[in-house]
Parts: structure tokens; sequence; C-alpha cells
């Protein structure tokens, strides 16, 4: 699977020429909505990114599974490396639409442990606070 299409990579990219421009400028810098989200098939491994780099450096929120997401950046080229049991290799979620700023996708997977589980609970609010669960 082709993780970066072109319409995802000038997405990140323009947030990523935002943030700069705010720092530029001494304005505060955005909390954009999360581009696109990638997977582990085979594990709890996820990542929302919100920008690219020119050298394909990828920034956004990091879950390896292990109990404390975290931001910061990782590679594209590296993701698109991975190589997983059974020939599979990290996908990128096809019907992701983030809802949220990342500010608030890291806070609530920070408070749950992983970013499933805190896209879990900030549905399950959203339903509450709507009045449909």
């Amino acid at each position: 699977m082709k993780l970066l299409t072109p319409d995802i990579a000038a997405a990140l990219a323009a947030n990523a020429a935002a943030r700069h421009d705010a720092i530029a400028r001494g304005a505060r810098e955005p909390d954009p909505k999360p581009v696109v989200r990638f997977f582990s098939p085979v594990g709890a491994a996820t990542w929302l990114a919100t920008e690219i780099d020119a050298d394909g450096i990828l920034f956004g929120l990091a879950d390896l599974g292990f109990g404390c997401p975290e931001l910061g950046s990782f590679a594209a080229a590296e993701l698109e490396g991975v190589r997983l049991p059974f020939g599979l290799g990290i996908e990128r979620d096809l019907h992701f639409e983030a809802r949220h700023p990342l500010s608030v996708y890291a806070e609530a997977a920070r408070a749950a442990g992983s970013i499933i589980l805190g896209e879990q609970r900030l549905h399950a609010a959203a339903r509450r606070l709507s009045g449909r669960g």
C-alpha cells in the first residue's frame, strides 16, 4: 500500500508550511487536525500525522502499543519499509477522517494509554453530548 498519496502529502506539507509561517511571524503555532492515520494490521501500533518536511519526516502522534503515546517525528520511509508477519506492512486507514485537532487526540490518547482507546472515548463522549448515546 502506498502510504502517502499526492493529496495527502500536499495537505501534510501545507500544515508544515503554516506552522513555519506562524513561527516566522511570532504567532501562535496552529493545532491542525491529523491528515492521515497509519496502523499495524497485526498489532496496536498507530500513528496520526499532521505534517511532513522536505526529507519525508512526518510529525504527529505515535503509539507503538506500549501505553505511552507521544508527539514526535517519524520517517515515512521507515513506515513504508516495515515488514510484518504474513508479508504485511504498515497500512493507511482509508476511512480515517479527523474530527479534532492533534492536541485533543494527544490528550485523549495519553489519558487512555493508547490512540485507539482515546478515540473510542472521544467518540463515546461526542455521542453522549449529542444525545445519541
